[in-house]
């Protein structure tokens, strides 16, 4: 039988796909994971036997449903959220108020293809989060189509008195689907002010989503004040792929947009905090958070009652568990993430003596099945952080890798505090993201629970290992 010699270069390859493992297995004593490997699987049993997760968010987007920040809702949700903690006897609970902005949708919200010739097409439209509203007329105009704001500047004098429509989709070719929303997002919050600059009366803007339907997805958006307000909503992919079709045989499309929303006075609101104190080393403190506030277009499940829900089942778990941490795991539900991020900028301002951060964990991502962290820190931390991911392969949530974290944290990540993002299995996320899909029946049970379960492992080993 001839021999095959396998070439060098495929066994320096093959070794160093084994290389991370490797080290991470070597960096960890076989007792010590083993001995937080028989915790990691009581937390999972313990979910997924008697776990109480998608009851929590039950109570969170079903019962008291769309939360935007200043809205009666929103004041709904921090009650709620600080006597759920108190009703699983978590310590130290209690508010930490913020002022909020209050924008409200109001109740005329429409748009129409209006050009002479044809009957009038209604449009799907949402108004974007922040927007102005119009003059009872409407504003009615011509349709110019960009994709970009280096096409809009391009036609310089032609977008004069045009509504101006964004119209780049997501890549569907991106692998990872925040990737494809990261490189068209930007349409949705400064397609306004390039609109204005332009000379354009309105901005229409595609839905940041992958689907193609009737239903729009909302979102923040953002004014420059050296430069004129002018309104601004998300139309649904599918009349996106409509008005484009129109467009591009040529044709001149007019649009009637009327909008009736308005930013009000701020609020007062508060992030809610709960914990678990530590027993050693109390004044260490390891974050878990999620935030309260949603769009007030379908019920926030996914975003982020699937957060809050992920971190209090994730405490809850530890203290039915009879686990206590070394340090102060401190569950936060954050308010105004989606337009402002008062509470999170709120948190890491306060003065807390005698207190330091070691890590942060943030949970935004939705309600899916777990795949791992991301995580944002000196490569030395991100070791001391990755080589606990055997903890999780059982869940299949063992991939532990470098760029993480969130929104609401990313003030303490600036002030040096490791941030850590729970990564999902995201393909489904941007169907739901900000619009009436956004309901409990597309979050599984399981699933969620797993989420939990994730962050209280990850959580409780980081509170007694220390970083």
């Amino acid at each position: 039988m001839t021999k095959y010699k396998i070439p060098a270069i495929l066994i320096f390859a093959f070794l160093l796909q084994l290389t991370p493992l490797a080290l991470i297995a070597q960096s960890v004593d076989t007792a010590t994971l083993g001995h937080y490997q028989r915790i990691a699987d009581d937390i999972i049993f313990t979910g997924l036997r008697s776990g109480h997760a998608y009851d929590i968010l039950s109570e969170l987007s079903v019962s008291i449903g769309p939360r935007l920040s200043g809205s009666p809702n929103a004041a709904k949700a921090v009650e709620w959220s600080k006597g759920k903690m108190e009703s699983f006897g978590f310590d130290n609970v209690h508010l930490e108020p913020v002022m909020v902005p209050h924008w409200v949708r109001g109740n005329v919200e429409d748009a129409a293809i209006v050009s002479p010739g044809s009957a009038a097409r209604k449009l799907n439209i949402a108004a974007l989060g922040g927007s102005i509203g119009t003059t009872d007329d409407g504003i009615t105009a011509e349709v110019l189509e960009v994709k970009s704001f280096d096409d809009l500047k391009k036609l310089g004098d032609k977008a004069k008195g045009k509504i101006i429509f964004f119209n780049r989709p997501m890549d569907r070719s991106k692998i990872s689907t925040f990737d494809a929303y990261g490189g068209a997002v930007n349409q949705r919050g400064g397609g306004a002010v390039e609109a204005s600059r332009a000379g354009g009366v309105a901005a229409l803007v595609r839905s940041m989503t992958t689907m193609i339907d009737d239903v729009p997805h909302t979102g923040a958006m953002n004014y420059n004040d050296s430069i004129p307000k002018v309104p601004a909503a998300a139309l649904s992919t599918k009349d996106a792929e409509m008005l484009d079709g129109l467009l591009s045989k040529g044709e001149k499309v007019s649009v009637k947009l009327r909008l009736s929303c308005q930013t009000l006075p701020d609020v007062e609101s508060a992030n809610v905090v709960g914990e678990l104190t530590g027993s050693e080393k109390p004044g260490e403190v390891i974050v878990i958070g999620g935030h309260l506030d949603s769009w007030d277009k379908g019920r926030g499940a996914h975003d982020d009652g699937s957060g809050c829900a992920h971190v209090i089942e994730a405490l809850r778990l530890l203290k039915e568990m009879g686990l206590h941490p070394k340090r102060t795991i401190r569950a936060v539900n954050f308010i105004n993430e989606e337009n402002g991020l008062r509470g999170g900028k709120a948190y890491a301002a306060k003065s807390r003596p005698n207190e330091k951060h070691i890590a942060a964990i943030e949970t935004d991502a939705g309600g899916f099945a777990p795949r791992g962290f991301g995580v944002t820190s000196d490569s030395l931390t991100f070791d001391k952080i990755a080589r606990w991911s055997p903890l999780f392969a059982s869940i299949e949530a063992d991939r532990i890798r470098k760029g993480g974290g969130g929104a609401d944290i990313g003030e303490l990540g600036r002030q040096g505090v490791p941030t850590i993002g729970l990564r999902v299995e995201g393909n489904r996320y941007f169907d739901y993201h900000h619009s009436d899909h956004d309901t409990i029946d597309r979050v599984n049970e399981r699933e969620l629970e797993l989420g939990a379960a994730s962050i209280a492992i990850l959580a409780y080993v980081l509170a007694e290992e220390g970083l």
